[in-house]
């Protein structure tokens, strides 16, 4: 059996390797891989091939499958090409986005298309339920599992000797503590697709008032190597670290007197693999203190998986708290982990600072086995290539209160926040979701609430640059911002009022009632269906999902509608085709 996944940030190889684990347990000898790590033209010769895929953007594939979903799309392909093949696939999603699992229904539907048989129904996870993915997850693996080791299917799979001698807890990799070895810094992972620079700091300005609810940041950093490129829509790929505070929190728990083995943030330690098809990952192959590996690979600040408190179950020999982490980790404890774990969003670190004696137990190779990597995050550049000399982002600090004493951080936001003048750190720069007409004159809509302005004001900046050099002719350039009030959150402001920009704003609570953009879409129909209908024009979305993106795709509809005199359908039918045609395009984020 092979087990194939598309990732963009990492959750659906986390998946892809939790049902590898799984198959181990069952005796069901699988092997693992990114899609384009897999020779994909020898799916003719499986008999059970998993694949576990995310959508990005647009409904676009995840950069590790884009070769081979090219691949699988060629025309002269025969249509009985997978006839032996036995296949299940689970889409990993957020259904506040439009192209909700779009990727994983593709991919399910091009495999039917090539005569493969599914083993079982496609699986939709969905971040929006209460449960997170588990919700769908748990039950369409142990469907899955119910169904490859029942009779019909005992002839397609091999079937191996057990190799763990944990019978319940598969570990991936041996861990040991190698003082006499020097160790090395831990190398950053951004993941497929992007080009990396050493940048420095040369501004951290908060542009919101101290008084204001929130604490936005916009963010300069010059590149220290001379070929910095970005191009309007692109984004920066950012990986963050731990807080020192939460860093020595975590190292207080490993080196507590009550511990056998004693572990302090420079203990040396070297992992090595177990199994062929589970290497170490790159940024750990070299040997690293406890230290390091704690501010920048492991997330503490992330809520655990529910694989965590099955792993946490088999360490502890404490009754009490074994019998609770069971408890959690079970189908039948889902209501009681979501109440204890996920509606406040309690984080990893003050998940085990709850468990003392699975701390008190814990060896090094089971932290690698529970606690997740912390993953890259995207950001939209802010900043033009042509117009400006650096390279800026425009950053939401994360902070929130739920029933829990301490107020809620966003991991990445907070970091980039505390960093300081002169700070140096490595980032990646690749295209992101949006893709501009930078080129052409044709009209742009473009609808930015909040943050979402980031990636229109470097498409606006470039676009004037351009006109201004007499590269380009004049176009319309028509802006929805909003925002909560127009002297604490107008980003941009001065870039914005600029005469070649048609601007409508939308302070939501600097009135009795409140104004979002899709009011305004609404208010001024006649320049929407000008600008697109007439003129063939171009219309963008971004900012946060939620139920913005929606909304404003309904006014668009409301608007064409009105103006047009087409029905509904046809609408429908037009936005489509203008999806198609990438002349409307959205980046929004949960």
């Amino acid at each position: 059996m092979i087990i194939l996944y598309g990732s963009e940030t990492g959750t659906a190889q986390d998946v892809a390797e939790r049902i590898w684990r799984e198959s181990k347990l069952l005796g069901i000898d699988a092997s693992i891989k990114a899609m384009d790590d897999y020779t994909i033209s020898n799916l003719i010769y499986e008999k059970i091939a998993i694949f576990v895929v995310s959508t990005t953007g647009q409904g676009d594939t995840p950069f590790n499958m884009k070769k081979s979903w090219r691949f699988l799309l060629r025309k002269n392909l025969p249509s009985n090409s997978l006839l032996n093949l036995r296949f299940g696939v689970l889409g990993l999603g957020d259904s506040s986005f439009v192209y909700f699992n779009v990727v994983a229904k593709r991919l399910a539907k091009r495999l039917k298309g090539l005569s493969a048989k599914p083993l079982c129904p496609i699986g939709l996870a969905d971040d929006q339920h209460d449960l997170g993915q588990d919700a769908v997850l748990v039950p369409w693996i142990n469907n899955l599992w119910e169904v490859l080791t029942s009779d019909g299917y005992q002839n397609n799979i091999s079937r191996m000797t057990r190799l763990s001698s944990s019978p319940d807890l598969i570990l991936r990799w041996n861990a040991e503590i190698c003082q006499e070895m020097e160790s090395n810094p831990i190398k950053i992972n951004f993941g497929s697709g992007g080009k990396k620079y050493q940048v420095q700091l040369i501004s951290n300005e908060r542009t919101t008032p101290k008084e204001h609810f929130q604490d936005v940041r916009l963010i300069k950093f010059k590149s220290l190597e001379p070929n910095l490129e970005y191009y309007p829509g692109d984004v920066a790929i950012v990986m963050p670290e731990n807080s020192v505070e939460n860093v020595e929190k975590f190292l207080s728990l490993l080196s507590s007197p009550n511990r056998e083995e004693k572990l302090f943030g420079d203990t040396v330690i070297k992992l090595e693999n177990v199994y062929s098809e589970m290497p170490v990952p790159e940024a750990l192959q070299h040997p690293f203190t406890l230290y390091e590996c704690t501010k920048k690979f492991w997330d503490l600040n992330c809520s655990p998986r529910r694989y965590m408190f099955q792993v946490m179950a088999q360490v502890t020999d404490n009754e009490l708290e074994r019998d609770k982490l069971l408890e959690l980790s079970s189908t039948e404890g889902q209501e009681e982990l979501f109440n204890y774990c996920y509606r406040p969003r309690r984080t990893v670190l003050e998940v085990l600072r709850d468990f003392p004696h699975v701390m008190k137990d814990i060896s090094l190779k089971h932290l690698f086995e529970m606690l997740q990597p912390i993953r890259p995050r995207h950001f939209s550049i802010a900043s033009s290539p042509i117009a400006d000399n650096d390279l800026q982002l425009l950053v939401a600090v994360v902070r929130y209160k739920t029933k829990l004493v301490a107020p809620r951080v966003g991991l990445c936001s907070t970091w980039l926040s505390s960093l300081y003048k002169g700070y140096q750190m490595e980032i990646a720069i690749r295209k992101g979701s949006l893709a501009f007409p930078v080129d052409s004159d044709t009209p742009v809509v473009m609808v930015g609430p909040g943050t979402g302005i980031a990636p229109f004001r470097s498409f606006i900046l470039t676009d004037l640059a351009l006109l201004k050099n007499l590269q380009k002719n004049q176009r319309e350039l028509i802006l929805f911002f909003g925002c909560r009030n127009m002297k604490a959150d107008f980003h941009f402001e001065n870039d914005l009022s600029r005469p070649e920009i048609t601007l409508f704003t939308a302070f939501s609570r600097d009135q009795p009632h409140k104004i979002y953009v899709q009011h305004l879409l609404e208010r001024n129909s006649n320049v929407i269906y000008n600008a697109i209908y007439k003129n063939n024009g171009y219309f963008f979305v971004a900012g946060s999902a939620n139920n913005m993106p929606q909304a404003v795709r309904a006014s668009l509809i409301k608007c064409l509608k009105k103006e047009s005199g087409l029905s509904k359908q046809e609408i429908e039918k037009y936005i489509s085709e203008m999806e198609m045609s990438k002349r409307f395009q959205s980046e929004t984020w949960s």
